[in-house]
């Protein structure tokens, strides 16, 4: 299942790519954020019967608690998740979800 199909609540088990990782300043509450996408694109695809208007990728936003840094999660990392998803913002989320790393990108 990918990140553009979960629910809007419940227990779910997706794969993704991370587009992108939010490192919370040493004074903040300490957190980890991701934002996960089914493809690593140029961000927009085109909307279905949209007339040439663009939507953004399905995104999740994945939350880790607690945590300052996450081994292993980083921009273009693609993983599966499982875990709780609520809605935060208008957007899907994962609090705390367990986590495999399922390829890496090579950094040339």
């Amino acid at each position: 299942m990918g990140v553009r199909d979960l629910p809007a609540r419940g227990r779910a088990t997706c794969t993704g790519f991370i587009e992108s990782v939010t490192h919370q300043p040493p004074s903040e509450q300490p957190f980890f954020s991701a934002v996960v996408v089914d493809a690593l694109e140029h961000s927009f695809q085109p909307s279905v019967g949209g007339g040439g208007v663009k939507r953004p990728y399905a995104r999740l936003r994945v939350i880790w608690l607690g945590r300052n840094r996450v081994p292993g999660i980083e921009a273009g990392v693609e993983l599966r998740l499982n875990g709780m998803v609520t809605q935060v913002d208008g957007l899907p989320a994962m609090f705390n979800p367990r986590y495999e790393i399922l390829s890496r990108q090579e950094h040339l």
